[in-house]
């Protein structure tokens, strides 16, 4: 599968199929990450940020430590803050030149 617009999860003993669009922001909680979804709800994983953001497509970006947004799904971005639906998270400053960039060529 070269395009995927999806992926499975094992959460609670189940495995989830969550589409990437609906992804909002990944938090790191050490080897478990907890994954924010476009319907306000969330699902906690076994995996660590680091080996998640390799598995990801391209509209994924890490912005800090322990966060990775989906860029399509940032409303806004202000004072190294950006805004995810309810989610405020800060943009750690050795990450925000990339965020910039990528922001940058996506402007009218």
């Amino acid at each position: 599968m070269i395009n995927k617009t999806f992926a499975f999860i094992k959460t609670d003993k189940k495995f989830v199929k969550l589409f990437f669009d609906d992804i909002t922001a990944i938090k790191g909680l050490g080897n478990y990450v907890e994954i924010y979804t476009t319907s306000d709800k969330k699902y906690i994983y076994y995996k660590t940020l680091k080996d998640l953001i390799e598995s990801l497509p391209d509209e994924f970006m890490r912005i800090h430590n322990s966060y990775i947004v989906n860029v399509t799904n940032i409303d806004s971005f202000e004072d190294n803050h950006i805004i995810c639906k309810d989610l405020k998270l800060t943009v750690a400053k050795s990450y925000r030149e990339c965020l910039m960039n990528t922001l940058q060529k996506m402007m009218l």
